[in-house]
């Protein structure tokens, strides 16, 4: 029996998955911060603790393997490479790979082994691979490096629109009243001072009232949702036309809180207009499957073989990690 293994290391989790030949998933394990920016001993013995307990699961040892693949926060650039080749190698599996965890969410969102995720959580990322294999990434390096957005930016964004209204520089919103009554405050003026004074920042919770707010009606929240989803719209296009995938049918993925669970069309709607005008082939889809899935599906495709259709329909079901049970 052939089995198959997946990690989905992020900033806050690391979850792995280990399934047999047959789709199976017959063990899991998870753990807590994976990117090895925010500290790398702390994820090295973050993914390793998630892969041992799903090994242990299974009842399984990293050469019994078939293939593993990590889905890792943090690996962007090649300096990253440099560090997280040696600490994945560590844990003892015999035919292995990593990539950046923007891939696996891509190769979750859809039933193709290629096409183009748009990441926005609360901050952005894009990517994509195409029929050939050849990846590019798009963004995820900050403000100062061209991204804009996520829920880090969109409070910010409101925020500001709130002082610029009260300040007259901006039209009336409905922002005011929302921020001022989930803080505390009485009055802008008092939110100002505080927040000048003690250097506070807006927290991401904000983020869902933007999107309550252009609900309702609110032009200035409806504004920068649309400017969110015309930057990722931008982003979709340049991974597109960078890897000459005008002309092919594929997904582009959204994932992240801010495009798979706010309100309204102002983003997404602003997206499909991008894509349409470069590759009108490619549909634009919500991620429902766990990440760490599409890890799994790319331990499969390792040898550069499809991946059998009953395993595809046997895992696309898994939306939640927590509740997965593990076949014995």
């Amino acid at each position: 029996m052939n089995y198959y293994l997946g990690v989905d290391a992020g900033g806050s989790k690391t979850y792995t998955l280990i399934a047999d030949e047959r789709g199976n998933v017959v063990g899991k394990g998870e753990g807590g911060n994976g990117n090895h920016q925010l500290g790398y001993e702390t994820a090295r013995r973050s993914i390793a603790e998630s892969v041992e307990m799903a090994l242990d699961d299974a009842g399984l040892t990293p050469d019994r393997i078939t293939y593993a693949y990590f889905g890792l926060a943090g690996a962007d650039r090649e300096p990253d490479y440099r560090i997280l080749r040696p600490m994945i190698a560590e844990l003892g599996f015999p035919n292995h790979d990593i990539n950046c965890d923007t891939m696996i969410a891509m190769r979750a969102g859809t039933s193709r082994p290629y096409g183009v995720v748009l990441i926005c959580g609360s901050g952005t990322n894009s990517a994509g691979r195409n029929r050939e294999g050849a990846f590019y990434q798009c963004g995820g390096f900050t403000y100062l490096f061209g991204d804009f957005g996520g829920g880090g930016t969109i409070v910010v964004e409101a925020f500001r629109s709130v002082i610029r209204s009260w300040d007259g520089r901006e039209r009336p919103t409905l922002l005011t009243e929302l921020l001022l009554a989930d803080l505390g405050y009485a009055t802008v003026q008092e939110m100002f001072d505080d927040y000048l004074d003690n250097g506070k920042s807006p927290p991401l919770r904000h983020a869902k009232l933007v999107f309550e707010a252009a609900v309702r009606g609110d032009a200035v929240a409806q504004d920068i949702l649309r400017f969110q989803g015309q930057e990722l719209g931008k982003s979709a296009v340049a991974v597109i036309r960078r890897l000459g995938m005008e002309a092919e049918t594929f997904d582009v993925v959204l994932a992240g809180s801010i495009v798979t669970r706010g309100k309204g069309d102002f983003v997404h709607a602003e997206i499909r207009q991008a894509v349409a005008s470069v590759a009108p082939g490619a549909s634009v889809v919500k991620l429902e499957v766990e990440p760490v899935v599409g890890a799994l599906w790319m331990a499969f495709e390792a040898d550069g073989s499809p991946l059998p259709p009953d395993v595809y329909e046997r895992l696309r079901g898994i939306s939640d990690f927590q509740s997965l049970a593990v076949s014995r």
